[in-house]
């Protein structure tokens, strides 16, 4: 499948995430749009400085804007309640959310100690990185630098899977790909999808290479791996389209290219899909 910035949006369920989802019986008071998909997003207005709860618990809270945004991940269920709250008072929506359509993918070639590791050490230092990456993913930004929406990190690029693709490594079942995978030269320069700040930058992970997390606000972290090179470092501010790094084929690679990932807290989203987003 070949795209570039100006083709269409890939990812989950690209037969059903074409148009721009709103939720029904919108007020006011809690006012939403997004793609209301497994592995999709809502964002939303509310009152300033609002509890957001999703189901129930409270997992957010608004901006000084009473902008927030809330992420579906891939396992997501049918319906989902999002409900706002302030001192004096409340307002809630309950979205239908749309089942994704994820393929199966074969990747062959990879050195086995990227598939299945087993020495000793190497699994030391992979535990230690697992570490080092939950702080980064942990990073809390109070911004909501997500409401301008996000931008292809690559001016051009060849997409060579999608997001939430179920993985067979070297023949052996892997979990789903978090991440889309958009091919391009190595050097190439990576830019920043949307403004934000830089919560983890490190060379030479073991499975990821090079790699850069963009906290933008609210728990919602974009990820870049197999960099060749990195050119920005953690609690750097970034505006959208500046250049953090180069596409390389660092870590579990088999070809120079970009692995764009976002996760929303503990969820995993399809970052295609929020491109050309915005907060209502």
């Amino acid at each position: 499948m070949t795209n570039t910035r100006r083709g269409v949006m890939v990812g989950a369920g690209s037969t059903l995430m074409a148009g721009l989802a709103h939720a029904q019986n919108q007020s006011n008071d809690l006012v939403l749009n997004g793609r209301l998909i497994q592995g999709g997003y809502a964002m939303g207005k509310t009152w300033p400085r609002a509890l957001i709860f999703v189901d129930g618990e409270a997992l957010t809270t608004a901006s000084q804007r009473g902008l927030f945004v809330v992420g579906f991940d891939r396992d997501a269920p049918a319906s989902v309640r999002i409900e706002a709250r302030s001192p004096s008072a409340r307002a809630a929506r309950t979205l239908d959310i749309a089942r994704g359509t994820f393929p199966s993918t074969r990747i062959n070639g990879l050195p086995p100690a990227t598939v299945t590791p087993s020495d000793p050490e190497l699994l030391a230092r992979i535990a230690r990185e697992v570490e080092m990456k939950a702080e980064g993913f942990a990073s809390r930004v109070d911004a909501d630098d997500f409401k301008d929406g996000f931008a292809w990190p690559l001016d051009a690029y060849r997409v060579t899977s999608l997001w939430g693709s179920q993985r067979v490594l070297n023949g052996t079942p892997a979990r789903p790909h978090y991440g889309i995978d958009l091919a391009a030269p190595a050097g190439t320069p990576i830019r920043a999808p949307a403004a934000g700040t830089v919560a983890f930058a490190r060379p030479s992970m073991h499975f990821e290479g090079g790699l850069v997390l963009i906290d933008h606000g609210q728990g919602l972290i974009t990820a870049y791996l197999h960099q060749s090179r990195i050119d920005v470092s953690a609690g750097q501010r970034l505006a959208q389209g500046e250049i953090i790094g180069r596409v390389g084929a660092t870590g579990r690679a088999t070809g120079p290219h970009l692995c764009w990932r976002m996760k929303w807290r503990d969820r995993n989203l399809a970052p295609s899909l929020m491109v050309g987003a915005g907060a209502p």
